[in-house]
């Protein structure tokens, strides 16, 4: 399947706050409505205006922006939850059921026949206020493929915009994924979003092979906060569709990442992981000498995101044992420091030496540097001096 049909439903405003440090301010929220929309998701999804009098508020506040993203709200799939969704004015309406025998047991304990029944009334509601609507089945990856099959064939008939398929716990693999979803796609004729968890590791993966099976709408969160383990990140996400294709992602304003991801940091107190994709401390920093030498020549070669496009740049560690003398090369011109190759090598051993015992700072890396540039002046003048008398 073509990769490039697709759209991104960010739900940090939603899925986010049931993240267990997220307590979004209603002026959070709309500072990270905006940036999203800057950044450039199609659809930006929000609480149910029916958990509290706040989020109904912030839902119609936010809903009132005048955002090019659309705005969805997450619902229950009741009447009393769908007619505060249209009296917000969102754009549309994410409608939920729990399918699987373990949430049909101990969370709604309705049967296959009463959830198609219910939908009914409530996608028609919706559809007659001019709602964009989505239905999805919940635990999708715990309930039988023929119930599953069922539910979707049933809403699909009902004209919904979209079904979607949830790994509501994380319990899918990508093959898995592929599965399920091009099943789906046999069946119904809507667009498909999907949702996947984390617990298991595998939700951009997951993510990425629903897109290769036929699915339209991924979900989202900045830094990937949810439930538990949370879901698909943000970053993580485009990062892989980059990695395939930057064409793409050529359409979101990716300098706008590193400002998403701090964003969030700072509104839940958890920092950004060392190994984050795309903003992690590390994710551009090289240190061993074979690979800083290869990406100070050619930066591909050991990078298959290029930095620059969201407005990163690459580290290269110098003040190490794994140091090579190239790297140590780089930093002598970058100083603006003339010295041959051997003086260079020489340098280079100085740093590993001293490194043996505790790494280097850069600053002390420059002063080594700088103290054998010294020593070169100085031994040129000496030699041209000599030269001059002998003459």
């Amino acid at each position: 399947m073509p990769l490039d049909n697709f759209y991104i439903v960010d739900s940090t405003l939603r899925e986010g706050e049931q993240f267990v440090h997220a307590h979004f301010t209603t002026e959070q929220k709309i500072e990270i409505a905006r940036a999203l929309d800057a950044f450039g998701v199609e659809y930006i999804e929000l609480t149910n205006p029916a958990a509290s009098p706040a989020s109904f508020e912030d839902a119609r506040r936010i809903a009132n922006l005048g955002l090019r993203a659309r705005i969805l709200v997450h619902c229950r799939c009741t009447m009393a939850d769908v007619q505060q969704a249209v009296e917000t004015g969102v754009d549309g309406v994410n409608l939920l059921f729990a399918t699987s025998e373990q949430l049909r047991t101990h969370s709604h304990g309705k049967s296959i026949d009463e959830i198609i029944e219910s939908a009914k009334g409530v996608i028609s509601f919706l559809q007659d206020h001019g709602l964009e609507v989505r239905f999805s089945c919940e635990d999708a990856f715990r309930t039988p493929i023929d119930i599953l099959l069922r539910v979707y064939a049933a809403v699909d008939a009902m004209g919904v915009d979209r079904v979607g398929i949830a790994d509501t716990v994380g319990v899918a693999d990508p093959l898995g994924v592929h599965e399920l979803v091009s099943r789906v796609r046999g069946v119904v004729s809507a667009d498909i979003e999907f949702h996947g968890h984390n617990d298991s590791g595998c939700a951009i993966a997951n993510a990425y092979a629903a897109l290769q099976a036929g699915a339209t709408h991924i979900d989202t969160t900045v830094l990937g906060i949810g439930e538990r383990n949370g879901i698909t990140p943000l970053g993580g996400f485009i990062a892989r569709l980059y990695a395939t294709d930057r064409g793409l992602v050529s359409r979101y304003n990716l300098r706008m990442l590193p400002q998403l991801d701090s964003l969030i940091s700072q509104y839940t107190g958890v920092q950004i992981p060392f190994n984050n994709y795309l903003t992690g401390e590390t994710a551009f920093a090289h240190k061993a000498g074979i690979h800083t030498k290869a990406v100070l020549s050619n930066p591909s070669s050991y990078e298959a995101i290029n930095p620059e496009d969201f407005g990163l740049t690459r580290r290269v560690e110098l003040g190490h044992r794994l140091t090579g003398w190239n790297a140590i090369a780089h930093r002598a011109r970058t100083l603006g420091l003339s010295l041959s190759e051997a003086e260079l090598r020489a340098a280079t051993r100085e740093i590993k030496r001293l490194a043996d015992e505790a790494p280097l700072t850069t600053e002390q890396v420059d002063q080594i540097l700088r103290e054998w540039a010294e020593r070169s002046r100085s031994c040129a003048t000496n030699q041209g001096g000599v030269r001059a008398w002998a003459l």
